[in-house]
């Protein structure tokens, strides 16, 4: 029979091909369609992520569809041995690389919700390439293709940096404004999301072996699970206001008075203690608004995230000595919770950040 002669290699790759087509397709179909969350029920993701990210998975899933009708007509991906081939190739390759560099892109710049970051820029920068396309579906040269691909790679190369920047602005906002940081953090997450679209360009541009071609569908089932992790449990945050412009001397910060507010209101209340509390929170308690506290913090020379940590830590021990001396049960995550902690790693990197120690070498040390 006919199917007696296809190479079991080639019937494993359909298969893996398949897969990776499928399994985008479900994710975007949940994004969109599914209200609740099913990764993390507590959080509820920003609408605009899930959305790019719905329109990242959904080209992802075409994208396998139309390569797969390019290879069962042609008989070989890279076959542009006549006119009709050759367009339809450098059509499928024009139509992957705008579509998956642009949402992709607003995939990731949805991740940092410190301001609202247009992704017309990464669009337009794309036209070239485009009119690139365009000429080489009517007239294909080598020539121009290498400067084609040299572009899109050069596109790539500093949408990277840009998002390197981003991500840093990103992390200090957060620790502007934040206690908690848990799940809110991206830096991880566009790396590999960056990785991800790199391949997509690595394989849609360069021929590579079957064995390579494997390797790089894993490596997307991998991604495609990850990214869709990262959106789900990635809180929706407040978005600061439109920053206005600022008056010719800086307002004056009435330290004392800000220190007896903290004291009395955060300190003496343990406000400090509860879950999420964010700048603004704290700013509303003390009868004041986020840009003067946070210019307080700039006086001092600490963060609000420093801040805050300080005082839970502080409670922390003050409650460990407490609990040790009366020689109670306790276990030390159920004490780092107790002070306002989500999780553990949180905790213990707030601890060593503050005492110079890991948790279990100053306990160790408290006992002797």
């Amino acid at each position: 029979m006919f199917y007696d002669h296809i190479p079991l290699q080639l019937v494993l790759f359909f298969v893996l091909y398949g897969i990776t087509g499928v399994v985008p397709l479900i994710a975007a179909v949940y994004l969109l369609l599914r209200r609740g969350n099913a990764f993390a029920p507590d959080t509820t993701p920003p609408l605009r992520l899930r959305r790019w990210a719905a329109s990242f998975f959904t080209v992802a899933a075409l994208g396998h569809v139309w390569w797969f009708l390019f290879y069962i007509s042609s008989g070989d991906i890279h076959s542009t041995d006549d006119i009709f081939r050759s367009v339809v190739y450098m059509a499928a390759v024009l139509l992957d690389c705008v579509t998956l560099l642009t949402t992709i892109a607003g995939t990731l710049l949805a991740m940092l919700q410190d301001r609202h970051r247009p992704v017309w820029p990464v669009f337009a920068a794309m036209m070239p390439f485009v009119i690139m396309g365009g000429v080489l579906i009517v007239s294909p040269d080598k020539q121009l293709i290498q400067i084609a691909v040299a572009y899109v790679l050069l596109l790539y190369l500093l949408f990277t940096v840009y998002v390197a920047f981003a991500v840093r602005q990103y992390g200090r906002w957060l620790r502007d404004n934040y206690a908690d940081l848990e799940r809110k953090e991206v830096w991880l997450t566009h790396v590999l999301s960056l990785v991800f679209m790199l391949l997509f360009i690595f394989y849609a541009l360069v021929d590579t072996n079957i064995i390579l071609i494997f390797i790089l569908h894993v490596i997307e089932l991998a991604l495609f699970g990850l990214l869709l992790w990262r959106v789900e449990t990635l809180p929706q945050l407040d978005i600061p206001p439109q920053v206005q412009p600022q008056p010719a001397a800086p307002p004056t910060i009435d330290l004392e008075q800000t220190d007896r507010l903290l004291k009395e209101r955060c300190v003496d209340t343990q406000l400090y203690l509860q879950h999420d509390l964010t700048l603004q929170q704290l700013a509303q308690a003390i009868g004041t608004n986020r840009t003067y506290l946070s210019q307080y913090f700039i006086r001092q020379g600490i963060t609000y995230n420093i801040y805050i940590n300080n005082l839970r830590i502080n409670y922390f021990i003050i409650r460990y000595h407490e609990v040790a001396n009366t020689q109670e049960y306790f276990s030390v995550q159920q004490l780092a919770k107790e002070s306002g902690y989500h999780s553990y790693s949180t905790f213990s990197l707030a601890f060593k950040q503050r005492t110079g120690q890991s948790v279990s070498v100053w306990m160790r040390e408290s006992a002797e």
